[in-house]
């Protein structure tokens, strides 16, 4: 078979900035700490193996498996959940809404991506452990944009009046929408599976929040994708000296005045 590569400013599908970017235009490097290469991983490793202390780690260790107290963990998840709490250990983090049953593709692609990149990082680092991190949006507001898939051409809808932190949403009226998506589905195998899937997913879980960490598990638990909710008193409790800084000291305008100036 024969491979042959297309420019990224030739298939009319990227940003001019976009397009710069991959080029490691000289223009756009001020704006970045340093480009997303495999090599360039070498320099993040080291600045990033001390930003962490090992009270950090068993903070966050502690709190994922509290969160995990009622999944079904595969044991690839558990030796990642383990491994969080060496100093060795570095995590590739992907986040997206919780959008109704993942949404759009791009759900599925960002997670897929980080899994592979954490596998290429441990090939070419195997003195360091890499860990897949799918971050839930739980404290996203905006339920217009995930309140909805596309199946064939249609959308299918959940009607609510929410407001608020969607994650803390009930699922309660998602089984009208099993129903609509069951019956475009049709008689099958696959369809039988995809029905489970939502069925397990949205109807025997409370929360929106659960739903999405049950979907996310089932389809990627077994490649050892670790999720997080960041909405936990305990994790939230690690955020506090940053938020002082940047209140009393106003840091955040400091270096968005010096990026401007």
């Amino acid at each position: 078979m024969q491979l042959e590569g297309i420019p990224f400013k030739e298939t009319g599908y990227f940003s001019e900035i976009i397009c710069d970017y991959l080029d490691e235009a000289p223009q756009l490097k001020p704006f970045y700490n340093r480009f997303s290469s495999l090599k360039s991983f070498k320099a993040q490793i080291a600045e990033k193996q001390d930003s962490f202390s090992d009270e950090t780690r068993k903070v966050l260790a502690s709190a994922l498996l509290k969160q995990y107290q009622e999944i079904a963990t595969s044991a690839k998840t558990k030796k990642h959940l383990s491994m969080l709490r060496e100093p060795n250990t570095f995590t590739v983090v992907t986040g997206h809404q919780l959008n109704l049953f993942t949404g759009p593709l791009y759900f599925l692609y960002k997670i897929i991506s980080t899994i592979n990149l954490t596998s290429e990082l441990s090939k070419a680092y195997p003195e360091q452990h890499f860990v897949p991190v799918y971050w839930m949006a739980t404290e996203d507001h905006d339920f217009d944009e995930i309140n909805y898939f596309n199946f064939k051409g249609k959308k299918i809808h959940w009607n609510k009046n929410a407001s608020g932190a969607v994650g803390k949403l009930s699922t309660e009226g998602l089984e009208a929408v099993f129903e609509l998506f069951s019956q475009e589905l049709g008689p099958g195998t696959r369809a039988a599976k995809l029905k489970a899937l939502f069925s397990n997913a949205y109807l025997k879980h409370n929360t929106l929040t659960a739903a999405t960490r049950y979907l996310a598990n089932e389809l990627f638990g077994t490649e050892g994708l670790v999720i997080i909710d960041g909405d936990d008193k305990a994790l939230k409790q690690c955020l506090i000296p940053h938020i002082k800084q940047d209140v009393f000291q106003n840091t955040a305008f400091k270096k968005v005045s010096e990026t401007i100036s």
